[in-house]
């Protein structure tokens, strides 16, 4: 079998597998249950201890829900196709040799996810030119976000009746309409999404205020949870640091000299924002010296975190561990102060992935032609897109 049958044979049977599992994961999300044949692999797996029930949900999912599940898959990896062969046709424009994308499927049955990772593809050869970087970089997401925007203007255009939600939860027929008023007296455990501009203006503007669900409830919405979860992995595609999409773009407005200036300082203040009010001086104002080391263990801990996530952006690594000290204790001179504001430990993991893997500086060009003016202003529009793509706090579990 040639080399390229083999790529495109393992393409499309990643493919296939990411449609299954965000087909599963969308029917997760929607009926707030897992697939039946889960449950039945467990207790097959653990058995059944002596004497105790194992606890079954009372609607077990199936292939009904499954199929109910495209609902979701199909506008989600639509996006997200459109995003990657966005990159690659302008690769291909610019004769820059690219592979098809790699589907990365991620499901794990007990608990709930978006059955994906996302999807890339390898570019081959070197990028030698800021512009071609700048091109590249910017039309995965420019495509995705307009396609991100029909299925938002779709699902909050076609919202379903309120009652819809009974299917959900059964349990809440009994209260009515009016069951925010009583299902949610201890809303501990609920999963909200946190607004960003644009979901907030098809909120406020573009729904129709009468079928507008609970905000503990959107995730049961496909189109509306699929077109949330674009704007928001757009978003930190477009976050200008390294060889992410936004990085690109700016490398390719900026230039080398200035992008190692900038994007160190942007990536600072984006793991300075996400660390925020994980630790607050009043932690540590403990009469149990035993809570006070444990605290102070972990806070040793975060302290390496940022370490390893900023070693690789300088040559000397003390000076990584004083970037890394100066962010801590601005976090907690900034909490002490203004003790309301909080980050998102959300995007911690996205910080040491971005740090420690992706890396924070980009790729020399040979050829460093300044961007023309519609190159520049449309690297304007892509931070545009960011903005009021990016939520500061994107899912927030209510404790």
């Amino acid at each position: 079998m040639q080399s390229n049958t083999r790529t495109h044979i393992i393409q499309a049977a990643l493919f296939i597998i990411t449609i299954i599992t965000t087909t599963m994961a969308g029917a997760e999300w929607m009926f707030g249950n897992i697939f039946e044949f889960v449950y039945d692999m467990l207790f097959f797996l653990i058995g059944q201890p002596d004497g105790k029930e194992v606890p079954i949900p009372t609607k077990p999912m199936g292939w009904a829900e499954f199929i109910q599940g495209f609902h979701f898959s199909i506008p989600f990896l639509l996006i997200l196709t459109i995003h990657e062969f966005g990159h690659y046709f302008v690769a291909k424009a610019h004769k820059v040799k690219v592979t098809l994308p790699y589907y990365i499927p991620l499901w794990f049955g007990i608990s709930q996810s978006i059955g994906t990772l996302g999807a890339f593809i390898r570019i081959k050869e070197v990028v030698k030119s800021r512009v071609k970087f700048f091109d590249i970089g910017i039309a995965g997401p420019l495509a995705g976000f307009l396609a991100a925007l029909v299925v938002l203007w779709y699902g909050f255009t076609h919202l379903p009746p309120p009652d819809y939600i009974f299917k959900i939860h059964p349990e809440y027929e009994r209260f009515g309409l009016n069951y925010p008023q009583f299902a949610y007296e201890n809303p501990a455990g609920n999963l909200m999404l946190g607004d960003n501009i644009l979901f907030w203006f098809f909120k406020n503007y573009v729904a129709d205020p009468a079928r507008l669900p609970h905000a503990y409830e959107i995730i049961h919405y496909p189109y509306l949870f699929a077109g949330y979860l674009a704007l928001f992995f757009t978003s930190l595609n477009l976050i200008p640091i390294g060889q992410l999409d936004g990085g690109h773009i700016l490398y390719g407005m900026i230039g080398k000299k200035r992008f190692n200036v900038v994007a160190p300082v942007l990536f600072g203040i984006f793991a300075f924002y996400a660390g925020l009010g994980v630790f607050r001086t009043e932690s540590f104002a403990t009469g149990s010296d035993a809570v006070f080391y444990e605290r102070l263990f972990y806070l040793a801990i975060y302290v390496y975190f940022l370490y390893i996530c900023f070693k690789r952006a300088f040559d000397n690594p003390s000076t990584a561990l004083m970037i890394s000290l100066l962010i801590v204790v601005g976090q907690f001179a900034l909490s002490y102060v203004r003790p309301d504001w909080e980050g998102s430990v959300n995007l911690l993991p996205f910080v040491f992935i971005l740090g420690r893997f992706l890396g924070i500086r980009h790729p020399d060009t040979e050829d460093n032609t300044p961007l023309d003016t519609p190159r520049f202003i449309l690297g304007i529009v892509a931070f545009v897109i960011f903005v009021i793509s990016f939520s500061p706090t994107p899912f927030i579990i209510i404790e």
